[in-house]
């Protein structure tokens, strides 16, 4: 349900053709009367049921979908060589002086669509859908201002080999499952801000466990005048913590490869910015064209909503029933270790996932206006009176060694750690790992460093057939079939 906040509900008018070979016919997509609609009027007809949560997901789907032009903002506006950084949206070139697109730097796509299209990477031809996640060609270059395509930054010692990159470089992931990702990432982050009241009443020399249903963050030290210490952190934070509260420090921010991105709006916002030049109002403010290309207003917060609503519904991953091989496999994974980093399942202890508008980090329970009962959307509900959520991940950063860090100057992550990715799904997503360097599920294993190094060198110990049921087990971890195939309206005969 909806509460009686009021922004204007904005229309963005298009129809949006699309086809999905996995449909067993042709569809189209449809834009909805609710989209007329302010947001007061949408909750009370939420409330009496004259519309249903999947009317609102379909204006998300619209938004997600649409082929953004510059008659709605595309790109970041006039060039002016006075802009800095250069790199960041609103002030980047384009390729060759093209005027529309950069791709090695954003402006790089024209509906979000084009990045997250592939349910399955494991059929032949692959099975291509709405939310998935994208092959190499997907690849987002982010950030950077060299490229040394010619390898020849070493000419000292020679070419090495390495075609360095002073930025990342990050394949694409899908949406499933992300409503319940991003409760868990706030029932986390609520924990951990009453670890940090504790620790700031506490005497002077108390040491604060920050842990969160199962998950070690490292501790904090209480100092004088109730200070604490962010010395001692593990796998939650930036690289300088320095200067920044301790409130936007303890925040679990599950989203995007290097874990910067607190929900999947924070997500939106910003690449809404960087693959299109687009700029969300709640960034740049109501009736401002801050990119000067004459469109203000080019994603209103209700647009936004939209995309939020969408994005958190996307329906969860499945796992197949384990046969005997599979259960082996399972028991060996777990033996090893990998279920230390890749947690099989975590339970939310609320099954309504509370979305805000303006969102405050730390604060998860602020300027809430909508509850989405994630047991509508695909997920089992725990005794807890929450929701199971098996997504084989901690929602944490950890150390992956030098041989996956990434060369990026500015990053506010160390360069070489990434979120644990979350293994459900994984059957259907390759490639792996952060930059889609692997091209399958063992050469990802043995890519593991540093932290995973042990549960790597143990893999490679085991026998043959243990190793198979291991990767057989894992490719037990599928995709939704026909995700948000329900939201597209049929062709009319």
């Amino acid at each position: 349900m909806l509460s009686n906040i009021r922004p204007t509900w904005v229309c963005i008018p298009f129809v949006c053709l699309l086809t999905l070979p996995a449909m067993p016919q042709s569809r189209v997509f449809v834009p909805d009367p609710l989209l007329h609609m302010t947001l007061g009027d949408l909750s009370d007809s939420l409330n009496s049921g004259a519309v249903s949560l999947n009317q609102v997901r379909r204006a998300g789907l619209e938004v997600f979908t649409r082929p953004l032009t510059t008659v709605q903002g595309y790109g970041d506006g006039p060039f002016r060589p006075s802009e800095s950084p250069p790199t960041a949206p609103g002030n980047r070139p384009t390729l060759q002086g093209n005027g529309t697109s950069l791709r090695v730097n954003g402006l790089d796509a024209q509906s979000c669509n084009e990045c997250h299209s592939i349910v399955s990477h494991d059929t032949v031809p692959p099975k291509l859908g709405i939310g998935g996640v994208g092959g190499l060609a997907q690849n987002a270059f982010i950030g950077p201002t060299q490229v040394d395509v010619s390898d020849d930054w070493h000419t000292a010692s020679g070419r090495d080999g390495s075609a360095d990159f002073n930025g990342r470089f990050s394949n694409p992931p899908f949406l499933f499952g992300g409503g319940g990702v991003e409760l868990l990432a706030k029932e986390m982050t609520a924990d951990l801000q009453d670890l940090l009241k504790q620790a700031r009443s506490a005497s002077p020399g108390t040491i604060t466990a920050l842990h969160s249903k199962g998950v070690h963050f490292g501790f904090l030290r209480t100092e004088e005048g109730g200070v604490v210490s962010l010395d001692h952190l593990d796998g939650i934070g930036f690289k300088d913590n320095d200067g920044k509260r301790a409130e936007d420090v303890l925040v679990v921010r599950p989203f995007g490869r290097k874990g910067e991105k607190f929900s999947m709006r924070d997500f939106g916002r910003d690449a809404m910015a960087f693959h299109f030049g687009i700029q969300p109002t709640e960034v740049v403010g109501r009736n401002t064209d801050g990119d000067g290309d004459g469109i203000a207003n080019e994603m209103s917060e209700a647009a936004m909503t939209a995309l939020q609503v969408f994005s958190v519904t996307n329906p969860p991953p499945i796992m197949e029933t384990m046969d005997q091989e599979a259960d082996a496999g399972f028991r060996i994974f777990t033996e090893i270790g990998c279920s230390g980093c890749h947690r099989p399942v975590m339970t939310t202890r609320s099954r309504y996932l509370p979305i805000a508008h303006p969102e405050v980090p730390h604060d998860p329970s602020a300027n809430v206006y909508a509850l989405i009962d994630l047991v509508d959307v695909g997920f089992a509900p725990a005794p807890t009176g929450g929701v199971y959520v098996p997504l084989f991940g901690d929602l944490k950063r950890h150390a992956m060694g030098p041989g996956l860090a990434e060369n990026s100057l500015h990053d506010p992550i160390p360069n070489d750690e990434f979120t644990t990715a979350r293994l459900w799904g994984v059957r259907d997503t390759a490639p792996y790992l952060h930059d889609g360097r692997a091209l399958d599920i063992r050469s990802a294993i043995l890519a593991h460093g540093d932290k995973a190094a042990k549960s790597r060198d143990l893999f490679l110990n085991l026998k043959q057939q243990d190793q198979v049921r291991l990767i057989h087990f894992l490719r037990g971890l599928r995709t939704p079939d026909d995700p948000n195939a329900e939201l597209v309206e049929p062709v009319a005969e």
